[in-house]
């Protein structure tokens, strides 16, 4: 058990620490009035320094600071450059599309080997490009209602989706709720929400045979509330439900993608109707793609030619756009590869291992979750088997001085949580000093 004490002793030593060695981001936070918060974007407030470290330049799995400080990049900008920072592949490529323009708004001939790649990799025949994540959720929704004829969708108390609204409703002592968070929503969203925990097979049950659900919007295991594994059985109880009942099942493998080549769906099954993935797949170039079964397809193609021309609320100019199929033909082609797994996932082991054998030497009750390349420590006795049990023993005072202790001796985790990933440049000295500078961190706080 670490005392309150403890952690607060090592909070503030590291924050003096952190001030200490570097002073050129401080003076860029100070410089930087015209952002609001001073920061482009207000996901970068979420550091636990007291100003976010100012990236100078990124390669493979280290990050270099205005303050001429080097990190064993384990964030990877939280999966977008799961495959490392600037592959060369990739970087060849974006150059020569940048004499060759960016977005016409037109195909071009990448694109079509492109989908073949995508089918090839993950398993669905039919693809779609958008610019985020957040977007594909948000098309994949719309086609699942529009085709269904249902309104509703089921997603699962704690999942991440990005920022789509429809997702944003937890579960308070069980109660559904919109989530507080959440600025601007007007309307109430638990009329078209259905929100349940994770692995809970009998909500499932009784949800899905409703029978007004559209589909099941679930990333494969549960990654925005630490790591939460699907129990024994049930991803292919929910397959099984959703064919019974009807219902289109989406699997978001934005995250899960690290669970192995074509993500957990090929990797561990089952196939979902339909998948988006986000992030990583264009190495960190904005660009994300859903695919869909051809049952869904021919579904789709009926809606399309029933409805009257028009916008159809999904998709943007910027959608497919020349840079982007280039970013995602090139990390198909080159750097996401089963090779390039092999490395994650021996890494991801060696990681794994030397976690819980220091944990062990700190006779903490703490405990490691895997998911491929993607691992977490947390901070309790035994992984949580839902999201409501997962926000419940979440310490932020304690991971906060977790990461910045090592941030000040040069690691990096992501800033939301305990999140690791091992990339395929990632080298086993780098996974050595993290597990290292884990240990001492342990120490510390027990002192």
């Amino acid at each position: 058990m670490i005392s309150p004490a403890a952690i607060a002793r090592i909070a503030t030593r590291e924050a003096d620490r952190f001030r200490a060695a570097n002073s050129r981001a401080f003076a860029h936070h100070a410089a930087a009035t015209g952002w609001f918060q001073s920061v482009p974007f207000h996901w970068m407030k979420d550091w636990p320094s007291p100003v976010p470290i100012v990236a100078a330049a990124a390669k493979d799995a280290t990050l270099t600071s205005i303050d001429n400080r080097t990190y064993d990049d384990f964030c990877l900008g939280d999966t977008a450059s799961l495959f490392g920072h600037s592959p060369p592949a990739l970087a060849a490529a974006l150059a020569k599309q940048a004499n060759e323009g960016l977005s016409y708004m037109l195909p071009t001939e990448r694109g079509a080997a492109l989908s073949q790649r995508l089918a090839g990799m993950f398993g669905l025949p039919q693809w779609q490009v958008t610019t985020t994540a957040s977007e594909a959720n948000r098309a994949v929704i719309r086609w699942c209602r529009g085709i269904s004829g249902r309104s509703k969708i089921l997603t699962f108390n704690g999942a991440y989706h990005g920022a789509v609204d429809d997702a944003f409703v937890d579960l308070k002592v069980g109660v559904p709720t919109m989530r507080g968070s959440l600025i601007g929503q007007v309307h109430d969203l638990r009329d078209t929400t259905t929100v349940i925990e994770f692995n809970d097979g009998a909500a499932l049950t009784e949800a899905l045979r409703a029978g007004d659900i559209a589909c099941v919007l679930a990333e494969p295991v549960m990654t925005n509330v630490g790591m939460v594994r699907d129990a024994p059985g049930f991803l292919h109880k929910l397959r099984s439900l959703c064919d019974e009942t009807g219902t289109l099942l989406v699997f978001d493998e934005t995250h899960t993608i690290s669970s192995g080549y074509g993500g957990h769906c090929v990797t561990h099954g089952p196939t979902p109707d339909l998948m988006v993935v986000g992030k990583s797949i264009g190495g960190g170039v904005p660009c994300a793609v859903y695919g869909f079964s051809a049952a869904v397809a021919e579904r789709i193609a009926d809606l399309n030619a029933s409805r009257p021309p028009g916008h159809s609320g999904i998709g943007t100019t910027l959608s497919a756009n020349a840079l982007a199929i280039t970013a995602m033909d090139a990390m198909l082609t080159d750097v996401i590869t089963p090779a390039a797994y092999d490395h994650m996932l021996r890494g991801a082991a060696r990681l794994v291992a030397g976690l819980e054998q220091e944990i062990a030497t700190a006779d903490l009750d703490w405990h490691v979750t895997q998911v491929g390349a993607r691992v977490e420590f947390l901070t309790c006795a035994a992984p949580p088997r839902n999201g409501g049990e997962a926000k419940a023993v979440m310490h932020p005072e304690l991971e906060a001085a977790i990461h910045l202790f090592l941030a000040n001796r040069g690691i990096l985790l992501a800033p939301f949580h305990n999140m690791m990933l091992v990339s395929p440049v990632t080298s086993d000295e780098q996974i050595d000093r993290l597990v290292g500078a884990f240990a001492d961190c342990t120490k510390a706080l027990k002192e």
